[in-house]
């Protein structure tokens, strides 16, 4: 995981990481191979939009 995601993410409440990873991950199916993660492309559209809205609220709590 880049690093300044994992800053980011530990910083996060759970109830809030739960919401991105339910955003995020359609399905996991586990196997004696490995495990397969079937993202979900609109969920990371969703997760892109609600960043990008909070932006400008960030910056004028910054200023």
């Amino acid at each position: 995981m880049d690093e300044r995601v994992e800053l980011l993410w530990d910083e996060l409440f759970p109830a809030e990481r739960t919401r991105i990873v339910r955003l995020l991950v359609d399905r996991v199916d586990i196997r004696a191979e490995g495990a397969a993660v079937r993202l979900r492309l609109d969920g990371l559209g969703s997760l892109v939009r609600d960043l990008a809205a909070q932006a400008p609220d960030a910056r004028s709590a910054a200023a």
